[in-house]
C-alpha cells in the first residue's frame, strides 16, 4: 500500500474556511489512487497529492487582497467607454438595436449594411466574436470593430469588474476554492470564484489584475511553468 504521510497543520489555523471541502477533495483523490490503476499508479503520486492538501487549506484560508476601490473606479470608466461606444454604434448604423443580440446584429450588418456573412448557424449568419474577427481583417469595416469592442468590455465588466467586489469578504480578501481533481492535465483549478481566467493579454485586463495587492510589507510573486509533459 502506499505510504501514509499525516497531513500536519490541516486543523491547526482556526479560520471559516470549509474544511469538509478538502475532506471531499481528499476522499476523490484516494478515490481515484486506489481504483482499477491502484497497481500502476506510482506511490509518489499519492504522496504529492495527499500533502498538498495542507497547503491548499492554508492558501484558501488566506485568500488574496483586493483593492475595491480600483475595481471601483475601473467599474465606472468601463461604463463610460461602453456607453460611447453604443452611441457610436447607434449613429453608424443610422438605428438604435440590441448590440447584444446576434440575430439583430446579423440584421445590421449582413442585410443593411450588405457585409458578406462568413459562416451560418442553425439560426442565421454567424456573429461571434471568431467570426467578425475574421471579418474585419477581410474588411476593415470600422462597424465590426467598434462592435467587437463594445463586447469586449461588457464582458470585462460584467464577469470580472462587477462581479469580483461581492466575492470580497470582510477582512479585505477574496477567498477562492482550489481544486487539485478537477482538470485532466493534474494542474488545480480555481472556483468561487475562478482567478485563473482573469484577462493579461489585453491592457484592460492587465487594469483589472492590479486590484490584487499584497499587504503592507508584503509582495505578490508570480511563477509558472511549460507544462513538458504535454509537450512530450
Amino acid at each position: 500500500d502506499p505510504p501514509v504521510i499525516e497531513p500536519q497543520g490541516l486543523f491547526d489555523e482556526p479560520d471559516n474556511t470549509p474544511i469538509f471541502e478538502y475532506i471531499a477533495q481528499f476522499t476523490q483523490v484516494v478515490g481515484a489512487l486506489q481504483g482499477e490503476f491502484k497497481d500502476t499508479i506510482d506511490p509518489r503520486l499519492y504522496e504529492l497529492e495527499y500533502a498538498v492538501l495542507p497547503v491548499l487549506h492554508r492558501m484558501e484560508a488566506c485568500g488574496v487582497l483586493v483593492d475595491k476601490q480600483i475595481l471601483t473606479e475601473l467599474s465606472t470608466f468601463l461604463a463610460q467607454e461602453i456607453q460611447s461606444l453604443e452611441s457610436e454604434i447607434y449613429e453608424y448604423a443610422g438605428k438604435k438595436f440590441n448590440i447584444n443580440s446576434p440575430k439583430q446584429v446579423a440584421v445590421v450588418l449582413f442585410d443593411e449594411m450588405g457585409l458578406k456573412p462568413l459562416k451560418k448557424t442553425k439560426t442565421g449568419h454567424s456573429t461571434d466574436a471568431q467570426t467578425l474577427g475574421l471579418l474585419y481583417q477581410e474588411t476593415q469595416e470600422p462597424m465590426l470593430k467598434k462592435i467587437l469592442r463594445y463586447r469586449e468590455l461588457s464582458k470585462l465588466k460584467g464577469t470580472y469588474v462587477d462581479a469580483l467586489p461581492r466575492f470580497i469578504q470582510r477582512d479585505g480578501r477574496i477567498h477562492t476554492l482550489l481544486h487539485q481533481t478537477i482538470t485532466e492535465t493534474g494542474r488545480l483549478s480555481s472556483s468561487d470564484p475562478n482567478l485563473q481566467n482573469i484577462p493579461i493579454r489585453t491592457e484592460d485586463g492587465r487594469r483589472i489584475r492590479t486590484a490584487f495587492i499584497a499587504a503592507d510589507g508584503n509582495q505578490l510573486v508570480s511563477a509558472d511553468y511549460s507544462q513538458i509533459e504535454l509537450r512530450v
